[in-house]
Order: structure tokens, then sequence, then C-alpha cells
């Protein structure tokens, strides 16, 4: 409750006070005098409720239960009401807002709130975990939402769902581009859409190289779980045009550097720009301008190097990740594209062109 002045906190405290004593709840009550009201109420049953009364006009009533059942939550819902009708009755004209939350339930069998890289809370509607299992790397997990169909989670990070195909074709250039007969390199990918997609467009060759942090537990959940997204192509390693290496992506672009090889696209799936916007504390900065110096390394002088970027509210970091584009040993232009993804409930950039002689 939000009031248009500053609150009584003994008018508030003692208007609540019958409320929760009719549930039979033991009372404290803190009072820091300038700073408002805290009151606690315990339930034989171990639910309890915090009143917070600031006397700059902010009241807070926050209830936690222990229920696996509907009944408990409607005990909860009623309680509330009550709370509701008694502030709006007694404070009408004095209330200028009042925001109702949705319950958090935690310790949940199904975990169905996961964070967004710019620091919000977001609950999925889970109601099945797929897949669950740690690798010698990281955890993966497969959870179905009703909404977004299968969706992958490495270690607590939304990966992919079957419903973003739009971050797919964002990261291939968005439809404009010929993929006929070029030479296609991935790099990440594990969860196959990108393979998948060019695959369609025939392409000479596709080769997919994973790092040490993608392996091939990823891979063998992708191709049981993902498979709208993945299709068939996760279910051999090596296809007619296309071959997937599981293998460190940075020895491998060493080794194609040295040999001369080239692309006509190099796609980088591995990780998101860096939420840090401290360059010289964060080693996955090190690590993107490896990778973009070496894709240089391997990409024609007329290729096209696609990139994802992160959240488009994380501002300072996407700046930086534009001025590491400067330091690169070969010049390039980049131009960007927003597009949402729907599992992210966000809005991603990125693209790259490779310019110049290197």
């Amino acid at each position: 409750f939000l009031f248009n002045l500053a609150a009584d906190c003994n008018a508030v405290l003692k208007a609540l006070q019958p409320i929760f004593q009719e549930q039979g709840m033991t009372e404290t009550v803190h009072n820091w005098e300038d700073h408002g009201y805290l009151a606690t109420y315990i339930k034989k049953n171990g639910s309890f409720a915090n009143l917070r009364i600031h006397p700059h006009g902010l009241v807070l009533v926050d209830l936690q239960s222990y229920n696996d059942h509907m009944k408990g939550r409607e005990e909860a819902d009623q309680l509330l009401n009550k709370v509701e009708e008694r502030m709006k009755e007694l404070f009408r004209g004095n209330i200028k807002r009042v925001k109702r939350l949705p319950a958090i339930l935690r310790g949940g069998v199904i975990d169905r709130y996961w964070p967004t890289a710019d620091g919000r809370l977001v609950e999925y509607d889970i109601d099945e975990v797929v897949y669950d299992e740690d690798s010698p790397f990281q955890n993966i997990k497969i959870l179905h939402s009703k909404q977004f169909g299968n969706i992958l989670i490495l270690s607590g990070d939304v990966n992919l769902a079957e419903s973003d195909l739009a971050y797919t074709q964002a990261i291939m250039g968005s439809g404009k581009e010929d993929y006929t007969g070029k030479e296609v390199l991935i790099l990440g990918g594990g969860d196959g859409g990108i393979l998948y997609e060019i695959v369609k467009l025939k392409p000479k060759m596709v080769t997919m190289c994973q790092t040490s942090n993608i392996d091939q537990m990823v891979i063998d959940g992708c191709k049981k779980y993902m498979r709208k997204t993945c299709g068939d192509v996760l279910d051999n390693l090596k296809g007619e045009c296309y071959q997937v290496l599981i293998e460190d992506c940075i020895p491998v672009l060493k080794r194609y550097a040295k040999e001369g090889r080239m692309f006509d696209y190099v796609i980088n799936d591995l990780t998101a720009v860096p939420i840090s916007t401290s360059p010289e504390e964060d080693s996955t900065w090190e690590f993107l301008r490896l990778i973009l110096d070496l894709s240089m390394k391997v990409l024609k002088q007329d290729g096209k190097y696609f990139t994802q970027g992160n959240c488009i509210n994380l501002t300072d970091a996407l700046t930086l990740y534009e001025e590491q584009l400067s330091r690169l040993y070969c010049p390039v232009e980049f131009s960007k594209e927003t597009v949402c993804v729907p599992s992210y409930m966000e809005l991603y950039p990125y693209k790259l062109k490779k310019t110049g002689e290197c």
C-alpha cells in the first residue's frame, strides 16, 4: 500500500491487528520511532506474516506459509483479502496505490524462476522436468513450458526454447543470406538449431565446433528432447553436408588458420556478451577477443561473421563489446539488428562483417 501522505503508523497497526489475531497468530511488534513499525504474526503451523509500516507512506505485508495443497493457498488469499478490505475501508482517501503480487513458490519439485540478463526475475509456466543431468562441465536441464515448449538451460542460464526460431534466424542473417554452396563454420550451437536450419539451405559444408564446456551430454539431451529445434541433424555427427566436432574450438580455429582453410560464414553461438563492464577483470572478454581474432583469420575476405549480443538493456556492456571490435588485428565494420526472443522475454541484438585486407 502506498499512501498519498505520511502514514499514521500506529493507526495502521491497530487497524490490522484484529485480522491477524482472529487467525490465532502470535504478535511481536518492533517500534523504531522515526523509522516506523515491524510486526510479525506467527501461526502454530509455522505460517507467518510480516507487516512493515514505513512512516513516509509505504505499508508492506508479506505472508509465508508451507502448504502443498490448494486449501493453504486459499487461506492465504482470504487473509490478504481481509487486509486489503480493511485498509481500503479505513484509509481509502489516503491510499495512492495498492499492488498485490502473486505467490512465489519456493523449494518446489519444479523450479519456475529464472533471472534475465538484466536482473529481472521471470516466472515460467514450467510443468515438467524433461532432462536434468550433470556433465563434467555443467548442469544441463531441459524443462517443459506450456507456452514455449522445451527449454534448454545450462548451469542456470536459459539458452534456447523450441519457440525461439527468431533467435536462430537472426544469428543466421534474418533470411537475407544465401548459404547455397557455401562453407560455414558454427562455433558452439550445441542445441543444433543453427545447424538444422542451415542444412536446409543446401550449403557446401557446415562444420560445427563445440567448446570444452558444451559437451556431448548437451547434444545427447537435445537430440532426444529438443527435436523441434534440431530435427535429426544431431543423430549423427556427420552428414552429407555437415560435420560436428566435439572438441575445443580454439585449437581447431588455430589449426584451420595454419592450414589456410577459409569460410564464407562464421557463426559464433558460444556465449553472450559478458554483463561485466570491466574487460580487464573478466576473462570472458579476453575469450571473446581471442575468438574474434581467430575467426577473422579463417573468414574469407568477403565473408560474414554473425554473433549474438545480450539483453538490449545492457547498454554499457554492448557498447564495450563494440569497442573491442576496434582492437582486432583486422579492420571490420558491423551492423546490428534487434529481435525479440520469445523465451528470453527480452530484446536481443548482432552482426559483423569483415572488411579490408588482413
